[in-house]
C-alpha cells in the first residue's frame, strides 16, 4: 500500500472517530454545573449583597429613630439643656446611641458631613416643619443636596415647644438598589446619590428647674 493510501486511510479513520465522539460530547454533563455557576455567580452575589445592604440601611434608619426618641426624652425632662451641654457634647452623646452601625469621628462631631442634628424651639406645634428642605439646583440636570442653613442647636427652656430632627446621609454602594432607595441624587449620573435617613421628635419640655 502506498504512502498516499495510508494517509488517506488514517484521515478517514480520524474522521470516523470524531463523528462518534461528537454525539458523546454533546450528551456529556461533566462540568455543566461549574459553567452554569460561573455564568450566574456575579449576578447572584450582586443580588444577595443588594438585599443585605437594603436591610442594613433600613436597620440604620430604625437606629437613628430610636436615638432621636432617647435624646428627645432627655431634652424634654431637662437632663440635657443648653447650659449643661454644648452642641459637640450633644452630638457625641447622640453618636453613642447609634454607634452599633454608625461611627462618628472627632471631625464628624465638630464639623458634620453625614450626621446633622437640628434642635429648635417653636411657638406652637403647627409651626414645626414637616419636611426637609433642599438646596436650589445650580445647573439643569444636577441634583440638590440637603439644606442645612437653618439648622440650630437650641434645646429650649422649661415648658417650651421643641423639635429634634436628625439627618444621616447613608451612602448606597450597590448600583442595583441605588435607584430604588436613594432619595437624594447628586450629579447627572447619580454616582453621589445617597439614602437620606430622617427622624423627628416634637415635644413640649417639662417645667424643669433652670
Amino acid at each position: 500500500m502506498s504512502d498516499a493510501q495510508n494517509k488517506k486511510k488514517r484521515h478517514v479513520s480520524r474522521r470516523g472517530r470524531l463523528r462518534r465522539l461528537l454525539p458523546r460530547l454533546a450528551r456529556s454533563r461533566d462540568g455543566a454545573a461549574a459553567i452554569e455557576f460561573a455564568l450566574l455567580a456575579i449576578p447572584y452575589f450582586v443580588i444577595v449583597f443588594a438585599i443585605f445592604e437594603t436591610f442594613i440601611a433600613f436597620t440604620g434608619e430604625q437606629l437613628v429613630s430610636n436615638a432621636v426618641d432617647t435624646m428627645a426624652r432627655k431634652l424634654r425632662t431637662g437632663q440635657i439643656t443648653a447650659a449643661s451641654s454644648t452642641e459637640p457634647e450633644f452630638r457625641r452623646a447622640f453618636c453613642a446611641e447609634v454607634s452599633i452601625l454608625i461611627s462618628c469621628s472627632e471631625s464628624e462631631i465638630n464639623v458634620p458631613s453625614k450626621l446633622y442634628l437640628d434642635i429648635r424651639s417653636f411657638p406652637d406645634f403647627a409651626s414645626i416643619p414637616k419636611n426637609f428642605t433642599l438646596l436650589e439646583e445650580e445647573e439643569e440636570g444636577e441634583g440638590s443636596d440637603l439644606d442645612t442653613s437653618t439648622f440650630q442647636y437650641n434645646p429650649g427652656g422649661p415648658s417650651t415647644i421643641n423639635m429634634l430632627r436628625a439627618y444621616y446621609k447613608w451612602q448606597v454602594i450597590t448600583d442595583l438598589v441605588r435607584p430604588y432607595i436613594s432619595n437624594i441624587k447628586l450629579g447627572t449620573d447619580g454616582s453621589n446619590s445617597y439614602f437620606l435617613i430622617m427622624a423627628t421628635a416634637a415635644y413640649k419640655n417639662e417645667a424643669f428647674p433652670q
